[in-house]
């Protein structure tokens, strides 16, 4: 009872916020890929690969929670707190937007298949009430948040405990990089979509990357600096275990 209270304590902090963000103005065109900016041939294609993945997390979502139905509290925690990163749109120099994603935390605790499941839940959420981000665009916008970059951040995750290196700095790399991960597969989506007439597709990626790293790297780093003070505060409340993480 106690630990679902402390969780709920936490969860209440997430649901402040985004309400919160549901009255702020937002602009409207940030790192997830706007309602009808993708082709409909790529925004299909997309959704196609996106398929896949959202069953394969609905069977790890169902596991975990028939294992253990108190992960319940900690799984809408993971969920809040992507939903809360991933919509704070900060205003780059070009004039787009970049944000965070906050899908480390959930890497680290559930695994990569979960996240798929909790991203689009966000990602669907963001489209509705935010306009950001999009309905036709959520499988391209899934694929680089909640599939490609958790991915990205497991295998980094795995990697750094593997080589031994502090949890703390293991927790950061994970959730950075996972961070970069989602923006430079978005960069890609772009770029394949809109190549450009003369330097083609890796001319147009690399341009749309210039669109976000000048704000994207120093998020992924805040990022990863604030998933690591929210796993300490988890670890040392005891809300989640460490051995075999």
């Amino acid at each position: 009872m106690k630990l679902e209270q402390q969780l709920k304590r936490l969860s209440l902090s997430g649901l402040a916020a985004a309400i919160l963000l549901l009255v702020v103005p937002q602009e409207a065109f940030a790192m997830h890929i706007m309602e009808g900016f993708l082709p409909p041939m790529w925004a299909l294609a997309w959704w196609l690969l996106f398929l896949p993945c959202l069953w394969y997390g609905l069977v790890r979502l169902r596991r975990i929670v028939q294992e253990d139905s108190n992960q319940k509290v900690l799984l809408a925690l993971c969920g809040a707190f992507i939903f809360v990163l991933s919509a704070l749109k900060i205003p780059s120099v070009t004039g787009s937007c970049s944000h965070p994603t906050g899908v480390g935390l959930a890497v680290i605790l559930f695994g990569p298949g979960v996240v798929a499941i909790l991203g689009a839940i966000v990602l669907l959420f963001q489209a509705l009430l935010l306009a950001h981000g999009g309905l036709t665009t959520l499988g391209a916008n899934g694929m680089s948040m909640a599939v490609i970059g958790p991915i990205v951040g497991y295998l980094v995750w795995k990697m750094a405990c593997k080589a031994g290196f502090r949890r703390d700095v293991s927790v950061f790399l994970c959730a950075m990089l996972a961070d970069l991960a989602t923006y430079f597969v978005t960069s890609l989506q772009l770029g394949v979509a809109f190549p450009d007439p003369q330097a083609g597709f890796v001319g147009s990626s690399l341009k749309f990357m210039g669109i976000f790293c000048l704000t994207q790297v120093p998020i992924a780093i805040a990022e990863g600096l604030l998933t690591v003070m929210i796993y300490d505060q988890l670890t040392k409340r005891q809300l989640i275990a460490t051995e075999g993480r």
